[in-house]
């Protein structure tokens, strides 16, 4: 998912795909330990998503505080 992607959604969508890619990683995960993952190159992908939606998600919220502060 690219950064101009996920700036462009609402707080709870962002929520709703971190929520998304950490059972997606879970599943990879699974697929790992058992022998059936066919890219493992994916779950850096999924580690590299969930951080850009957590980053996100706490730049707004910082961002939501310092507007709260400056009124």
């Amino acid at each position: 998912m690219k950064t101009k992607d996920i700036q462009g959604l609402a707080d709870s969508d962002l929520m709703e795909k971190a929520k998304e890619a950490r059972a997606e990683l879970f599943n990879l995960r699974f697929q790992l330990a058992t022998g059936q993952l066919d890219n493992p190159a994916r779950i850096g992908f999924v580690k590299k998503d969930i951080a850009r939606l957590l980053t996100e998600l706490r730049a707004r919220e910082i961002g939501a505080s310092r507007d709260a502060q400056a009124s």
